[in-house]
């Protein structure tokens, strides 16, 4: 019996992770810009490791305002959610909204105005969960000369 209950845990488990990940990785900006200029994701990251921006690649699109439009969409949703789950506060949720839509307005695509990085929101780069870039540096306890 306890066996089954486990097993059937792990299924659960299994499915709500995959549709967590299913969702956030629909709202990538790639993901929006793809959509947007019909190019592949492949053919975006290969745009983005020239230096382009995702907005800039909207841009020259003539998609820059429905690219905005998106972000603005998938940023409200992301502080939507820490509201709901108790990691921010309604008010802060509102500053920072209001401060995007403001950056927004003058947008030009270069994504100069790093909103998400001024309020440690987590906006992309792992969602505030860590780049898992090897932060870890060991215990010291190896051989030196």
């Amino acid at each position: 019996m306890n066996i089954k209950k486990i097993a059937l845990g792990v299924l659960v488990a299994g499915v709500v992770s995959s549709t967590t990940v299913f969702a956030y990785a629909a709202t990538r900006p790639v993901d929006i810009v793809s959509k947007l200029t019909g190019k592949s994701v492949e053919t975006l990251y290969n745009e983005r490791s020239q230096g382009k921006t995702y907005g800039t690649i909207a841009k020259e699109t003539g998609k820059l305002e429905e690219f905005k439009a998106e972000m603005l969409k998938n940023k409200k949703e992301i502080l939507d959610q820490k509201v709901k789950d108790g990691t921010l506060t309604k008010e802060k949720a509102d500053e920072i909204l209001n401060a995007i839509k403001n950056n927004m307005a003058s947008c030009d695509g270069t994504g100069s105005q790093r909103i998400g990085q001024k309020y440690g929101i987590g906006f992309g780069r792992g969602q505030g969960r860590g780049l898992g870039n090897g932060v870890g540096r060991g215990l010291g306890r190896g051989y030196s000369k």
